[in-house]
């Protein structure tokens, strides 16, 4: 696990180091995605290394998302209603796209 959590802050790391040479263009947590994407694509990086860090730990990548709820909570009771409708439009409109885009995929095979 300490493995893949290193290997997973070395590519953090040189994506801020490439944002921070680039000025800021894009963000270094994205730089870092692309450039761990690379890797595996190119199989610098063995898959299960950098998988079993983020599988074993998954219950904390919803600690961030749900402080920032609490923390926002008198927002969101103001708007519940547009921020449920926004929900419910936007993800029947993923499921459609989604929907559309496998059909024809599936048709080109």
């Amino acid at each position: 696990m300490v493995k893949g959590a290193s290997i997973i802050m070395l590519f953090y790391f040189l994506g801020e180091f490439l944002s921070f040479l680039i000025n800021g263009i894009v963000p270094g947590s994205v730089c870092g995605m692309v450039l761990l994407f690379l890797s595996l694509l190119l199989k610098f990086v063995k898959p299960r290394d950098v998988s079993n860090a983020l599988t074993q730990n998954m219950a904390l990548f919803f600690v961030p998302a749900g402080v920032g709820l609490m923390a926002s909570f008198d927002l969101i009771s103001r708007y519940w209603a547009a921020l449920l409708i926004v929900s419910v439009v936007t993800t029947a409109v993923i499921i459609a796209v989604v929907g559309y885009m496998q059909d024809k995929l599936e048709k080109k095979l």
